[in-house]
C-alpha cells in the first residue's frame, strides 16, 4: 500500500507510512529544501516505474512476449532505465539553469534566520501603492544617502584640489617675484660695471 506523506512548507516531511521516500529526522529538524527536491523525484521515479510495470508492459506486448519473453524483459528494462536516465537529466538541466541549489539554499538560510524572529513577517496591506512606497522608499533613501556621501567626498575632493592649485599658483608668483628680483640685481650690477668701465677707461 502506497505510504501517506505530507510534506510542510518549511521543508520538514511527516511520514505516514513504511514506503515513504522522505528520510527519518529528528522531531522539529528540518530537511535541506534541495535534498527534499532530489528525494521528490527518485520518489517520482519509483512511482514511475511501478506504473510502468513490466506485467503492464507484457500485456501491450503481448504476443511478442510469448515468442521471445527474454527480449520482452530486454526491452522493457531498456526502456525504463533510459526514461529515468532521460527524467534525470532534464531536472538537473531545469536545477542547473535556474540555479535551484543555491537559490533553495538560499531560501533555507532565510526560514532558518527568521525561527529567531518575534516581529510578524511583513504582509500585503492590499493596497499596492501603499505596498510601493513602503518597498521602495527605503531602498530610494538610502541611495539618496549614498549619493549625499559621495558628493560629499567629491566635494572635499574638489576643495583638496583647489586648494593645490592655489599653492602651486603662489609657489609660481613667489618663483616669478624672485626671478624677477635676480633680474633687477644683474642688471643694475651690469649698469655698476659699465659705469666702472667708463670710470677706468677715461683718459687721465
Amino acid at each position: 500500500m502506497a505510504a501517506a506523506r505530507r510534506v510542510h512548507a518549511d521543508g520538514d516531511c511527516e511520514e505516514k507510512g513504511p514506503e515513504g521516500s522522505c528520510p527519518a529526522v529528528p522531531p522539529g529538524a528540518t530537511i535541506p529544501r534541495v535534498k527534499l527536491l532530489d528525494t521528490l523525484v527518485e520518489t517520482f521515479l519509483q512511482k514511475l516505474v511501478a506504473a510502468g510495470s513490466y506485467q503492464r508492459f507484457s500485456d501491450c506486448y503481448r504476443r511478442l512476449c510469448q515468442l521471445q519473453p527474454d527480449v520482452t524483459q530486454r526491452i522493457h528494462d531498456k526502456f525504463v532505465a533510459q526514461l529515468q536516465a532521460s527524467i534525470r537529466e532534464e531536472i538537473s538541466e531545469i536545477k542547473a539553469e535556474g540555479n535551484l541549489e543555491a537559490v533553495l539554499d538560499a531560501l533555507d538560510r532565510i526560514v532558518e534566520e527568521g525561527k529567531d524572529r518575534t516581529e510578524p513577517a511583513w504582509r500585503p496591506s492590499g493596497i499596492p501603492e501603499a505596498d510601493v512606497r513602503s518597498a521602495a522608499v527605503p531602498y530610494f533613501l538610502q541611495q539618496r544617502d549614498a549619493l549625499q556621501r559621495r558628493v560629499h567626498r567629491q566635494e572635499a575632493e574638489n576643495r583638496r584640489l583647489a586648494e593645490a592649485v592655489l599653492a602651486g599658483r603662489r609657489q609660481l608668483e613667489q618663483l616669478e617675484q624672485r626671478a624677477r628680483a635676480r633680474q633687477k640685481a644683474w642688471q643694475a650690477l651690469h649698469r655698476e660695471q659699465k659705469e666702472l668701465l667708463g670710470v677706468l677707461g677715461e683718459p687721465e
